[in-house]
């Protein structure tokens, strides 16, 4: 069971704001530069914003839909699933 930070991810929170803070976050702890505590508080938040993403992702996922041009020209949809 992982442990909620204070801050919670708004639903409203797009995927590219989300992906940003994540990525500032990998920068940071790349670096070495932060003492223990902020350290883990950061990988917490990190592993949060990266399954906020995850599941951003597998929405969009879902809602993609292949065209599919047939032989005779005409044009249609089809959900990404069956393809």
């Amino acid at each position: 069971m992982t442990k909620s930070t204070q801050t919670e991810i708004p639903a409203e929170t797009s995927f590219e704001a989300a992906l940003k803070e994540l990525e500032a976050i990998v920068r940071k702890l790349e670096g070495g530069t932060g003492d223990l505590e902020a350290s883990i508080s950061d990988y917490v938040r990190g592993t949060e914003l990266k399954e906020f993403c995850q599941k951003k992702l597998e929405s969009a996922r879902l809602k993609v839909e292949t065209i599919l041009q047939a032989k005779d020209g005409s044009v249609t949809t089809q959900p990404f699933d069956n393809v």
